[in-house]
């Protein structure tokens, strides 16, 4: 029901065989651009508030633009971005020309693809910072378009490891300090082979055999192991080499695909299936730590950069952002509504002829599906058992099978996204009373006074959308108890890998733990958190430790839970208001192998992580809001 933002989405392409064979088979030299279309729109849901795309060719002829980049602000930019490309290939009658020149001439059409969906998380936005970024250099070799979905924690450190090189960037931005230190390892591995071969060769022979024999697993072994982060890194050179990068820990997602044809990297396995039309089993996973790499002779290799981490990919991916159509997805998270039907049960008091059950719009129906049916199971076993009873007793007949089997789950869509309004009133009761009515309810479907009314979303973060629309509605159909459901644990724990989730201040789990700590006199614990925080931030890897735990450490989940009820519950709700988390352990067993939980637990996977976390409690304990 909260839009979580998240950066972003990534897709690549290389084409491994020449444009007139696309032409020849699909009818169109523009068979790259039309499959980057696809699959940036098919992970829309991954960024809306820019995109990019970039292009390179790799046979264009000296005094002929071989590095093409268009970028667009907005939800519409993936359009806009295409939109402003047509014209130019419409005019260049690409269709109609002979291979040659298309290979050499057209715009926009080459061997390589390159596309990126942005979420800002670091509070900066305008078009300088949209992907891809570009490095300009008059050697193909050492031009470098690059993209990615990542975020890292010690941009800081890469800075001035950046500027101990010689170099002045000129944007204080972790994009701009990887590409700054990708492109001097670029530079470095272009002198390794010119000091190799000037002797024996001459240009422009030389710069060909440069071009021909870069090694981008050097570049890049030379430049990640000082990165810490959630990332999936993409790059290509200006002569042909690419490559996709994925953090050790396999925070971030990625996928590839490859034959004969083509190599296509992408944020999401079932974009790429449906774009490809391929099986899911041939679309793999990039092992954590490793890069695909394609250079430019079209050799594909999948080569260890950094290592293999310990397993921490992401489970909020699984639980909100990716594609319900993936497979494993889908079954995930129906396992997550599964497992949170116990503590539904007990918070209706078992009584679930007198329950209505329903789900926020709409990512939570995948889950809800999940714990319909396992209620669904709970009431046939409940039937098989009074069917045995009635047998051993004597007293089954017909009128009785019947009454039995006339027990159903109450299942109704009760709240609907009727129209988006724009809350154009700043702030006050009058903003509260239009955000109110961005959902509708169905009237009629619930008793009033009488029926328990139980609702399921995916996840319960800062919870504004609950308290200013959610409850109100659904108090209109009068039920005695309004139980919501998330299908996640609590978020207590800012995220610093890519998803804007940066403030303390604004989880309502980490509000409520602090209104229970000051109920219970333990404000003292703010103010020792705080100190060790502060004592923290000069300290060794090693010895880091989150400390934001202790605010935690007095209550139980249970008790956490009520007071979030209680403070985002309307004060005009008549019903009673109950709020059930998933567990931690709910959600391991539902998504065991996405097992990164550092936004529930506060373990995080790497030293930034825990630097970050205890710098984003001194932020809220300094009153320093606007700082992520």
């Amino acid at each position: 029901m909260e839009e979580l933002k998240h950066e972003c989405g990534v897709a690549m392409i290389r084409l491994l065989k020449p444009l007139e064979y696309y032409k020849r088979k699909y009818g169109t030299y523009c068979f790259g651009l039309t499959k980057l279309y696809l699959m940036m729109e098919k992970q829309h849901n991954r960024g809306q508030e820019a995109a990019g795309i970039g292009v390179v060719k790799l046979h264009a002829d000296p005094g002929s633009e071989y590095v093409f980049r268009e970028r667009a602000l907005g939800t519409g930019a993936i359009q806009e971005i295409f939109d402003s490309i047509s014209p130019a290939l419409d005019k260049a009658d690409v269709e109609h020309r002979d291979a040659l020149w298309v290979e050499k001439e057209a715009p926009f059409v080459g061997e390589i693809y390159m596309g990126h969906l942005r979420y800002s998380t670091t509070g900066r936005s305008g078009l300088s910072y949209v992907h891809p970024f570009l490095r300009r250099n008059n050697w193909p070799s050492r031009n470098l378009l690059l993209c990615g979905n990542f975020n890292m924690t010690n941009v800081e450190e890469i800075f001035q490891n950046v500027v101990s090189k010689g170099q002045h960037p000129r944007i204080y931005s972790d994009t701009v300090m990887l590409l700054e230190q990708l492109g001097y390892a670029l530079d470095r591995e272009n002198h390794r082979i010119y000091r190799q071969y000037r002797n024996s060769l001459a240009e422009p022979v030389l710069s060909r055999m440069i071009e021909e024999h870069l090694d981008m697993k050097e570049v890049l072994r030379s430049a990640a192991p000082l990165w810490d982060g959630g990332y999936v890194i993409c790059g290509a050179t200006g002569s042909g080499d690419m490559f996709a990068v994925r953090d050790p820990h396999g925070i971030r997602p990625a996928f590839y695909y490859c034959d004969d044809e083509v190599v296509v990297v992408a944020s999401e396995r079932p974009v790429i299936q449906t774009v490809l039309n391929v099986r899911r089993a041939d679309v793999r996973e990039l092992t954590p730590g490793s890069a695909v790499i394609v250079t430019k002779q079209g050799r594909v290799e999948v080569t260890d950069i950094l290592g293999e981490g310990d397993n921490r990919r992401c489970s909020f991916e699984r639980i909100y952002f990716s594609r319900g159509s993936d497979a494993d997805i889908y079954k995930e998270r129906k396992a997550l509504g599964r497992n949170i039907v116990p503590q539904v049960l007990e918070s209706v008091g078992y009584d679930l002829d007198h329950t209505v059950v329903s789900f926020i719009p709409n990512t939570a129906e995948v889950a809800f599906i999940g714990m319909v049916e396992e209620m669904e199971r709970y009431i046939d076993t409940l039937k098989a058992d009074r069917i045995l009873a009635a047998q051993e007793t004597g007293t089954l007949n017909i009128d009785s099978l019947k009454e039995i089997m006339s027990h159903k789950l109450r299942v109704e869509k009760v709240a609907i996204k009727d129209i988006k309004l724009r809350t154009f009133i700043a702030e006050g009761e009058a903003r509260n009373d239009l955000a109110a009515h961005v959902y509708d309810v169905t009237y009629g479907c619930v008793t009033n006074n009488v029926d328990n009314l139980v609702v399921i979303d995916d996840s319960i973060v800062r919870g504004t959308t609950l308290r200013q629309s959610i409850l109100r509605i659904l108090d209109r159909l009068h039920p005695r108890k309004i139980v919501v459901v998330s299908s996640s644990p609590q978020v207590r724990y800012p995220d610093c890998y890519g998803i804007d989730m940066s403030r303390m201040g604004e989880f309502i789990a980490f509000r409520a733990a602090v209104e229970l700590l000051r109920e219970s006199g333990l404000e003292s614990v703010l103010d020792d958190t705080y100190a060790r925080c502060k004592a923290m931030e000069g300290a060794p890897d090693e010895l880091l430790e989150n400390c934001v735990k202790a605010v935690y450490a007095p209550f139980t989940d249970r008790q956490i839970s009520e007071k979030i009820a209680e403070m985002l519950t309307p004060a005009d709700t008549v019903a009673d208001v109950e709020i059930i988390y998933q567990s931690l352990e709910g959600l391991h067993s539902a998504v065991p192998n996405h097992p990164g939980d550092w936004y529930f637990s506060g373990n995080y996977p790497t030293p930034g992580g825990i630097r970050l976390v205890n710098r984003a409690f001194v932020n809220y304990y300094e009153g320093n809001t606007d700082k992520r």
